[in-house]
């Protein structure tokens, strides 16, 4: 969201500048949902494993409409990590 359009941002996302500057509305946006899920995993840390496995679940479905949207990478980056809470979540 903050690095979208500096050279951290445009070398994770192989971006140009030009590329960049023209989606930055759009990450800031998708920033924003991102940090409305962390903010919910969060929440789940008190208030119990529905809230948990709800949050998880979204980001699961975001990394797999990622990865057949934009790239396979986002599966990995995204939803793997998110797969592979709610495992162990839902074993413990």
């Amino acid at each position: 969201m903050f690095l979208w359009d500096k050279p951290f941002g445009r070398k994770t996302f192989r971006m140009s500048e030009e590329q960049a500057r023209q989606s930055k509305t759009l990450a800031i946006n998708q920033g924003l949902y991102n940090g409305f899920l962390a903010a919910g995993l969060l929440w789940g840390l008190f208030a119990g494993d529905a809230v948990k496995i709800f949050f998880l679940s979204c980001v699961i479905i975001a990394g797999i409409f990622g990865a057949f949207t934009v790239s396979m990478r986002i599966f990995y980056i995204q939803a793997v990590p998110a797969i592979l809470a709610l495992v162990l979540l839902l074993v413990a």
